[in-house]
């Protein structure tokens, strides 16, 4: 099964036109305030008609992803809607039951977790029926989980994000064994810039 790869945080058309020419599975649009990657519902909705253009000429299928994080679940599906995307990113402290509303409008869900979080609550018997990533402790910071903070990985297909690179995706997937990676700040020439040589690089490194 081919690697999974999620390019975040994307803000133009061209770093979208890239990103879906070089194969990426996902994008991911950040709805959640102060970040230096955040648009607006509007302008992702723009970028999500933009993309799934590009992905049409391509000949298959990408997936559209907001991110949010500390956002009330009705807020939440609200932008999800006027963004126009298929699946939302959990990256806070909601509740599963945040999670089931927004399943229950329609909409895929991704739980976004640190690796030192991911454990406490598996070991308290926690369970999610929504796709994990697991990321640093502090999102968008390009710090890498290290395998001694992933004592146990989940079972099955869990997505690895937190300081991956061009020259690091390959080994890190080897090392912690997830079935999918998501970048943001190791494809960017600065904080919230992305480098479009940097997103090809990046997916040819995963299919790799």
């Amino acid at each position: 099964m081919s690697l999974w790869v999620k390019i975040c945080g994307l803000s133009t058309p061209e770093s979208v036109e890239t990103a879906v020419a070089a194969g990426a599975d996902a994008l991911g649009f950040v709805l959640a305030e102060h970040s230096p990657r955040t648009v607006t519902a509007a302008r992702a909705a723009e970028l999500v008609a933009y993309a799934r253009e590009a992905a049409r000429g391509a000949g298959r299928a990408v997936e559209m992803v907001a991110v949010v994080r500390h956002q009330a679940a009705d807020d939440v599906a609200r932008l999800a809607r006027e963004a126009g995307v298929d699946t939302v990113q959990l990256h806070g402290d909601e509740p599963d039951a945040d999670a089931d509303r927004l399943r229950e409008s329609g909409f895929g869900v991704i739980r976004a977790l640190s690796a030192r979080e991911y454990a406490a609550r598996r070991a308290g018997g926690w369970a999610s029926p929504d796709r994990l990533l697991l990321d640093a402790a502090v999102p968008g910071s390009g710090t890498r989980i290290g395998a001694e903070e992933l004592a146990a990985a989940p079972e099955g297909f869990w997505i690895l994000a937190g300081g991956l690179s061009p020259a690091n995706v390959a080994e890190a997937v080897a090392a912690l064994g997830a079935g999918g990676v998501d970048v943001s700040s190791g494809v960017e020439s600065s904080r919230g810039v992305k480098d479009l040589g940097l997103i090809r690089d990046f997916i040819r490194a995963a299919r790799a």
